[in-house]
């Protein structure tokens, strides 16, 4: 019997002796009657799936949003960032793993109902213009995320992805009428980081990017954790680089951030700042006009510079803008026209 509290899933179809199919995320689960699917956040019961975290809110918070990071949307704006428990990676490195791997090692989520319009009410009084889906991966809180985005778009917030990419074309289309701006982790670029250090998959991140840069609106920024001795070789940093600039966009920015000891990688050295330098000058190379520096404070790849003339453009320390000198998307000094969304 279904317990009433659960909330009916969206982005399934049912399949023949009770089993569901789940079309969310690219693990595209067949789930058998009384089972879970791979992010154990979503359950079959009498053929029917439901979502086990949508009254699980287990974070909330205003936030820069530079934070997420997003350089070139809204710059200096707040996000008021939510999230549930789960994910449908198992990143060995993840910062938010108390939360983002909680179903799988513990039968019982934590987190508190939090309705649509207290979290838009909220983001409201705290003066956001935006709210962030954010520290575990929003797909698979998916209910929560589209009706408070649906309400957010209505009271004149924006909404806002921080995603590892694996989601559906089918997700992304279902999200595409309210979801404003993303960031996604472009990880790696071979099959073997993503099978060995995030337990997932590769192609479909690249499937999600080439979607969203060339069929929807949806603002996008890609950041790649450069992990000392996994993915911070010359060869793996052009290749991304290469992809974004030609399978998305030279506009698209590039974040480049440094790695600290997490989770089940403590015994892995924090980057190196020249590692980083590096990467900045092969995104250049590549022709990217917006490469960032993330996790190391105080350098000059924090701040935007005009692609066209090298001038100053919004200057930052760490999360904080001191000067944003953009005018209408242009540069003051030679009139470029500057990549971004409400700039």
């Amino acid at each position: 019997m279904k317990d009433e509290t659960l909330k009916r899933a969206v982005l399934w179809e049912p399949e023949e002796a009770q089993k569901v199919r789940c079309f969310l995320c690219n693990w595209r689960c067949v789930i058998a009657d009384g089972k879970l699917g791979h992010c154990h956040v979503r359950k079959n019961v009498d053929g029917v799936l439901y979502s086990l975290n949508y009254d699980k809110l287990c974070a909330a918070n205003s936030d820069p949003i530079e934070k997420k990071p997003l350089f070139h949307f809204q710059p200096g704006s707040k996000s008021f960032s939510i999230a549930a428990p789960g994910c449908n990676f198992q990143c060995v490195f993840c910062q938010n793993w108390q939360i983002s791997q909680m179903p799988y090692y513990q039968n019982d989520l934590e987190g508190s109902g939090c309705s649509p319009e207290k979290i838009v009410e909220a983001a409201i009084q705290s003066g956001c213009k935006s709210i962030a889906h954010t520290y575990t991966e929003p797909t698979i809180f998916m209910e929560l995320c589209a009706e408070t985005a649906l309400l957010a778009k209505q009271k004149g917030l924006f909404n806002i992805f921080v995603s590892n990419g694996f989601m559906t074309a089918e997700a992304i289309e279902f999200v595409k009428p309210w979801l404003d701006g993303i960031n996604i982790d472009l990880k790696a670029f071979t099959e073997d980081y993503y099978r060995d250090l995030c337990k997932a998959k590769f192609e479909p991140v690249l499937d999600t990017i080439r979607h969203i840069a060339n069929s929807t609106d949806i603002w996008l920024e890609i950041t790649t954790l450069v992990v000392p001795g996994k993915n911070d070789s010359d060869d793996e940093l052009r290749s991304i680089a290469e992809f974004i600039a030609k399978e998305t966009s030279v506009d698209t920015p590039w974040h480049v951030s440094r790695f600290y000891p997490q989770y089940k990688m403590t015994d892995t050295r924090v980057t190196d700042g020249n590692i980083l330098e590096r990467a900045y000058d092969i995104g250049k190379e590549a022709g990217l006009r917006y490469v960032y520096m993330g996790n190391l404070p105080g350098v000059r790849a924090e701040s935007t510079y005009c692609y066209s003339c090298g001038a100053l453009l919004i200057e930052r320390t760490g999360y904080q803008i001191q000067q944003n000198l953009i005018r209408d998307h242009r540069c003051p000094q030679c009139n470029a026209k500057i990549a971004g969304f409400d700039l």
